[in-house]
């Protein structure tokens, strides 16, 4: 049975996949693996070798056609949807032929998806975008990723077969909590070049990332019964506090930054009088600079605790994933063949960087060069998510591109 991107992706959408950061279990949910197997049947009907191992990543090859020795390039999206919002139950609602005003929500009179907040809505006027009904994330970050590699894998198979060499398919668990990619199996995926499909708008590459680490400041304090409590009790609590109100909130900070600017953002906060843990995650473009903004946190803590005499504490840094441009750079025909096949399908490409990060900063740093390309996915990690079926079939259209030019450049 042949499958749209739109078709395909109101079915996966309505798979509840959200990953947990509070499991230690690969995959972080066992229901991410109920996408991964029907990922496998899907690819396994279109013909490809398809299999998915016991941590949830779903491995797919599609056999060359071609007497040429082509690189293996891989095309790659994550099945998980963000923890920040709820994504069970998700009822994925279809706005045919967008007028260009206010979306509302079928379930959630109250939420509005407004084109003044988000621009990109205004250049899809005659598209037909696809929202959750309001009380949950749609899921596009990145469904739509998957729905436009399965659909491209289609049309190279049975609408278009285009000469292409071999072409490795990598479904992840556990992106959206920074997992995505620890256990992946590279020698089993056998590719020499990758992209994810996880981007936003129509045309964008992405072939740069920030760098990331992570923080967490751990407090013990010192309890004592509240009546009886002056000049013993010292609160962790309060302590941690402290802390998070002394960070700055006209710069460095995720609400007032933008283009290439990094920042320190407490992203959790939990205590009690005796103990109190705030988790921070840092970012920047540039190493020098994100270094130098965990040292500006460590000086905070530093002079933040000195007004509160008795109290432990100690801040650990973790690194998480480094900006993927310092090692595309080293190959630039991976995203010089990505632009033209963005151009090739149409559209006008733009070469820029991400304010976050994908599985291919990691996967860049494990020897798997990999640029990030448009699934057209927006407004992720919230109840106004929303994608247009448009933008997904160029997505998809783009990915055969790709297959084309790296046969042909072969």
């Amino acid at each position: 049975m042949q499958h749209s991107a739109r078709q395909r992706f109101l079915h996966y959408a309505g798979i509840d996949t959200q990953s947990d950061p509070n499991s230690h279990t690969c995959p972080s949910t066992a229901k991410q693996k109920n996408l991964g197997a029907l990922l496998v049947h899907e690819l396994v009907e279109l013909g490809l070798e398809a299999e998915m191992d016991e941590n949830g990543y779903v491995y797919g090859t599609l056999k060359a056609n071609t007497d040429k020795k082509v690189p293996v390039i891989c095309f790659c999206s994550h099945m998980d949807t963000s923890p920040d919002c709820s994504g069970k139950d998700v009822k994925p609602v279809v706005h045919a032929n967008y007028d260009g005003g206010k979306i509302r929500y079928t379930a959630n009179p109250h939420l509005v998806l407004d084109p003044e907040a988000h621009p990109d809505l205004l250049n899809k006027v005659g598209h037909d975008i696809i929202t959750s009904n309001g009380t949950t994330l749609l899921g596009a970050d990145n469904k739509a990723g998957i729905a436009a590699i399965m659909s491209a894998v289609q049309i190279l198979i049975k609408e278009k077969p285009c000469k292409h060499g071999v072409i490795k398919i990598l479904f992840t668990p556990d992106e959206e909590i920074g997992r995505g990619v620890d256990k992946v199996n590279l020698a089993l995926l056998g590719a020499d070049f990758a992209y994810t499909v996880d981007g936003e708008t129509l045309g964008h590459i992405e072939n740069e990332t920030f760098s990331a680490d992570g923080a967490k400041l751990s407090i013990k304090g010192i309890s004592a019964h509240p009546g009886y409590a002056k000049n013993k009790m010292v609160s962790a609590l309060k302590a941690a506090s402290a802390v998070v109100a002394a960070l700055p909130t006209n710069a460095l900070c995720p609400e007032k930054t933008e283009g290439r600017e990094g920042f320190i953002h407490p992203v959790s906060m939990r205590g009690s009088i005796e103990e109190a843990e705030v988790q921070f995650i840092i970012r920047d473009f540039d190493n020098a600079s994100l270094a130098s903004h965990g040292k500006q946190l460590q000086q905070l803590v530093a002079q933040t605790m000195q007004a509160f005499p008795g109290v432990d504490y100690h801040l650990h840094f973790t690194e998480q994933y480094r900006n993927m441009k310092q090692v595309l750079d080293r190959y630039p025909n991976v995203a010089e063949h990505a632009v033209e096949a963005v151009r090739r399908a149409g559209i006008q490409p733009v070469l820029t960087g991400i304010r976050g990060g994908t599985d291919g900063s990691r996967l860049s740093f494990m020897g798997l060069p990999c640029p990030n390309i448009f699934a057209g996915e927006h407004a992720f990690h919230s109840l106004v998510e929303w994608v247009s079926v448009q933008d997904m079939e160029k997505a998809a259209e783009t990915l055969v591109h790709l297959a084309e030019i790296w046969e042909e450049k072969a």
